[in-house]
This record gives C-alpha cells, sequence and structure tokens, in this order.
C-alpha cells in the first residue's frame, strides 16, 4: 500500500496544526465578515437623485455600503475595470518610487486601503506598508489576503483609519496613497490637510480617482458602461441592496476634478502637483509632494 506524500500521515504534526489551525481561523473570520455585513440599503434612489457627498450620514452610509459588498469587491473591481484598476496602482506605485528615489525601507501609509490591493503592492516593492481603512469588513479581507501571500512581516499591517482624523504623529511618512477612497471621505480637503500633517518634509501624496473622459465620444460610452451597464451586472454579482453600484456613478458625476483635488493639495501646503490622465481619461493620479521647509 502506498500513501500520498502529502497525506497527514507523513507531515510533522505541528504542520498539521497549523494547517488545521489557518482552517479555523479563516472560517471564523468569514463568520465576522459576514456578522458586519448589512443587507439593508445604505443609499436609495431618492437620496442620489442629489449630491450624495452633501448627506450628513455620507460617513455611515459609505461604511455600511462597504461592508455590504466587501466579499465580492475584488472581483467586481477586476471584471468591472477589465483589470484596469491594477494597472493604475502599479503606474501609482512608480510614480511614487520615482519621486522618493526609491521605495525600499520607505515607510508608506495607504489610506482607504479596502482590500489591501495598493498596499500589497509597496510591500511587494520593498516598502514598509500601513493599510488604513475605515470599514472593519474590508480590513478583515485585507489580512486575509496578506496571511494567503504568506506576509508575515512585520513590514505590512492593516489598522482602522479615519482618514479625517488620522492617529499617526506629525512627520511619521514618506508617502500617503489613497486609490479610490477621496471620494468617499466626508471631508476631502480636511483629509488633504491630514496627509500633509503625517508625511514627512519631502514626502509623496499620490491621489488615484475616477474621472471623466474629455472627448465625447469616449464618454458616450464610458456613461453608458458605468450609469447603465455596470451598476447592474455588479449588483447581481455582489447581491447587493446597499445601493453601491448605483452610487459609485453618482458619485464620481458630482465629485471634484482632479484639478479640484490639486487646488484642495495646495491649500494644504502641498508643492510639485501634478496630474497624471489615464485610460482616456476614465482615471486621474494625482502627485504632489510636501515642501523640505
Amino acid at each position: 500500500m502506498s500513501y500520498a506524500t502529502h497525506s497527514p500521515l507523513f507531515q510533522p504534526k505541528n504542520t498539521v496544526f497549523k494547517r488545521d489551525h489557518a482552517v479555523t481561523k479563516y472560517t471564523a473570520t468569514d463568520r465576522r465578515i459576514k456578522a458586519m455585513t448589512n443587507a439593508g440599503p445604505s443609499w436609495t434612489p431618492d437620496q442620489l437623485q442629489s449630491d450624495p457627498h452633501a448627506n450628513p450620514q455620507k460617513a455611515t452610509r459609505v461604511q455600511s455600503m462597504f461592508s455590504a459588498i466587501a466579499p465580492s469587491y475584488d472581483l467586481n473591481n477586476r471584471i468591472h475595470s477589465f483589470g484596469l484598476d491594477q494597472s493604475w496602482r502599479k503606474r501609482a506605485v512608480r510614480e511614487v518610487s520615482a519621486r522618493l528615489g526609491s521605495l525600499r525601507d520607505k515607510k508608506i501609509l495607504d489610506v482607504a486601503c479596502g482590500t489591501g490591493d495598493l498596499t500589497e503592492l509597496f510591500y511587494k516593492a520593498g516598502a514598509n506598508t500601513t493599510g488604513g481603512d475605515y470599514t472593519p469588513a474590508m480590513l478583515e479581507i485585507a489580512k486575509i489576503k496578506s496571511l494567503k501571500h504568506n506576509n508575515s512581516s512585520d513590514r505590512i499591517r492593516y489598522v482602522n483609519a479615519d482618514a479625517t482624523k488620522l492617529v499617526f504623529d506629525n512627520a511619521t511618512f514618506d508617502a500617503v496613497t489613497i486609490a479610490f477612497g477621496l471620494r468617499n471621505v466626508s471631508s476631502p480637503d480636511q483629509a488633504i490637510a491630514e496627509f500633509f500633517r503625517v508625511l514627512r518634509p519631502g514626502g509623496v501624496l499620490a491621489i488615484l480617482e475616477f474621472d471623466q473622459p474629455s472627448s465625447k465620444f469616449v464618454r458616450f460610452f464610458h456613461n453608458l458602461y458605468t450609469e447603465r451597464i455596470m451598476p447592474f451586472t455588479a449588483t447581481l454579482i455582489a447581491r447587493d441592496r446597499s445601493g453601491a453600484y448605483k452610487y459609485l456613478p453618482r458619485s464620481v458625476a458630482t465629485f471634484l476634478s482632479p484639478q479640484g483635488i490639486a487646488q484642495f493639495a495646495a491649500a494644504s501646503g502641498f508643492e510639485n502637483i501634478k496630474c497624471h490622465s489615464l485610460t482616456f481619461g476614465t482615471c486621474a493620479l494625482t502627485l504632489a509632494t510636501r515642501p523640505l521647509v
């Protein structure tokens, strides 16, 4: 009789224990994520008729919305951006690295990190990364992904964080990034001021956000997709009742332009501000530097 070499009978007891412990841990985490999920609506059609950024309960509604869609968040991102969301994040990593000279051992804060995609990219590039998010369910998934990637290093960590009230000391980080999250913050100007505070002199700010294509031809098909097709298919995939994917196009249409973001950055004291238009203007990367003095 022969046995497969991967049988538990031929593995050290501590290996079997670690594997069983990991399964138990993931199962427990899945239960926690499900318990965090809000099945009810965060945004009603009537609320989205007006500017969602002006809603006094925006922060609570956004947190509830992301709790609801957290389990399918990555899948919907990949499908509905056709994988471009990762290429945009990689571009942000390259631009930050170029401004800093190197990412090796640099301290990076990724705000509104969600499930940790951008945080992980900075970690893989050699940085010491902190991912912060306002939604516990998203952070739980980020932590699971990090463990699955065998990122047991102390160079990466995930913490609960409010972009408008960061708990970090002044001049702590070499770079602060936020990908598709500034739009969801209750006070974007206050958040950018906080980013300035926690950056060291010479530190870099990188903001990825959706934008509207300048070409009328491209904008027509872009709006058809983002306002009609994507909300329907993404809602089906997520089995979402929170209104998240109807909020998305409305929040983009009523949010600041890249020029408006740049003005907020300048008002907070940033310099060397530059905006990069990506993929026919559907996304924008805004970069800025905190002055040395």
